[in-house]
């Protein structure tokens, strides 16, 4: 008979696949997916659908910030560095090109990778001339605050995070627990579907909000870099980031509320609601593919 320490530990996400709704909201993800791999168009110019839904996302993850801007300004402005909204699209755009460039740091330190993403969005003045490693360390001198997690007695600026009703700021120390903990979940593996994965990556950062700003465009590059490096999304043709936006801001941080409450329904509910936003966004870059093919894009 084998001991207690050879027993495999138990896998976390596991058991959240099963609740209520989430194995339809998984089923109806990966037939939303499938069928934009399967359109004719991916097989000739899956580079263009990745590119154009790069821009989606983007756009779409600064709108849930607050900066709503047409997708024909995002397309055509090239300085983002002076007014709030301006600043945080800009930050969407960085953080999702980034998010593309981390997939295989990802699974073996995750905290590198989140502190990589907040240096980006927040767009610290080290941002071109230091890669992940680098990023790690967070800023310093002029560029305190970023890249790191919340000292104690720190908030978050609201200006560029909006509040989660309902969701009190945690403390830095509990802040640093949970991050431990889901790097843990990161790195061990799951076997729980990706949509799983990804609602859970991002419902807990966006939860902790554990950077002094930025940390919606942190969260939803993370979930972002999940569905990518799963396989579920490997040519990030199915933004969710554009599902989040048009369900929504109220309804994206209710759902989140509940995620937050702990309870098993509130974690279905943002699990499911996850689930919706890959379908919008694969359902958008579909529209693209028709549009290719019409010779309308």
């Amino acid at each position: 008979m084998s001991n207690s320490a050879d027993r495999p530990s138990p896998d976390p996400l596991a058991p959240l696949a099963g609740l209520a709704g989430v194995p339809e909201a998984v089923e109806s993800v990966r037939r939303s997916v499938d069928r934009v791999y399967g359109h004719r168009v991916m097989r000739r110019r899956s580079a263009e659908i990745s590119a154009e839904a790069a821009l989606r996302g983007a756009r779409a993850s600064a709108a849930v910030a607050g900066a709503d801007w047409p997708l024909e300004e995002v397309r055509r402005r090239r300085d983002f560095g002076v007014e709030r909204e301006a600043r945080t699209v800009g930050g969407a755009l960085r953080a999702t090109a980034e998010a593309g460039q981390l997939l295989g740091i990802w699974r073996q330190s995750p905290m590198r990778v989140l502190a990589r993403l907040h240096l980006v969005a927040a767009g610290g003045k080290r941002t071109a001339e230091t890669g992940a490693d680098g990023a790690e360390a967070g800023g310093a001198g002029p560029d305190d605050g970023v890249g790191r997690p919340r000292t104690a007695g720190e908030g978050v600026d609201p200006t560029l995070d909006p509040a989660v009703p309902g969701v009190p700021l945690p403390a830095s120390r509990e802040v640093a627990a949970r991050l431990d903990g889901l790097a843990g979940l990161v790195v061990a593996g799951s076997s729980a579907p990706a949509l799983v994965t990804a609602a859970v990556v991002h419902g807990e950062i966006l939860s902790l909000r554990p950077f002094p700003s930025h940390n919606g465009l942190v969260a939803r590059a993370a979930e972002r870099i999940v569905l990518i490096g799963s396989g579920l999304d490997p040519k990030a043709v199915c933004p969710a980031e554009v599902g989040h936006a048009e369900v929504g801001t109220a309804d994206y941080l209710g759902a989140l509320a509940r995620y937050a409450s702990g309870t098993p329904e509130g974690m279905a509910e943002w699990i499911t609601h996850c689930g919706r936003a890959v379908e919008l966004g694969s359902r958008e870059s579909t529209a693209v593919c028709e549009a290719l093919q019409r010779g309308a894009a």
